[in-house]
């Protein structure tokens, strides 16, 4: 039996991290926050509020692609962190994988800001917040992805998220 890939996906400050904890959860499955997956480079590029490029992405990206494949080969389940902004970057996390889905987190640019404001700790900056939005391709028209809305308290967009999971029959 082949496993399943959840991939919690959207721009910075979105909650990605808290929806995608508390699914895992839930569901009594594997958690991955890929911000662990960054290479040095990258957490060392963003520290500095410097956005990174695909170039600095795609070693990221691969070892998503590869946490995946090992969940899906070892037929677990399990949900990964990652922004996954582009189609592009998307296709390389599909690559080689058959069961990987993608629960975009979705909100607008000042809700946005205002949460960016409020985080402390973290290696993301608030100036590249504007990056992000420039980078995000909806991923709409794309199988296997759900939309999420974030407007709302914490439990709401869970439970937003957790209902479209259900709907898809991904709920276990």
């Amino acid at each position: 039996m082949l496993g399943k890939s959840i991939i919690v996906m959207g721009v910075c400050g979105c909650g990605k991290t808290t929806v995608a904890s508390e699914i895992a959860q839930r569901l009594n499955v594997k958690f991955i926050d890929g911000d662990d997956l960054h290479p040095k480079a990258n957490i060392i590029k963003m520290a500095k509020g410097e956005p990174l490029d695909d170039l600095d992405r795609a070693p990221w990206l691969e070892r998503i692609r590869d946490a995946a494949y090992s969940i899906e080969t070892k037929g677990e389940v399990g949900v990964i962190v990652c922004s996954a902004l582009k189609r592009s970057y998307r296709d390389l996390i599909r690559d080689g994988n058959q069961n990987v889905y993608f629960v975009h987190l979705e909100g607008d640019k000042a809700l946005i800001m205002a949460r960016m404001r409020q985080r402390k700790g973290h290696f993301m900056k608030e100036n590249m917040v504007t990056s992000q939005f420039n980078t995000l391709e909806d991923p709409r028209a794309e199988s296997k992805v759900m939309v999420v809305d974030i407007e709302g308290s914490q439990e709401q967009v869970i439970s937003r998220a957790m209902a479209a999971l259900h709907t898809a029959r991904l709920s276990l």
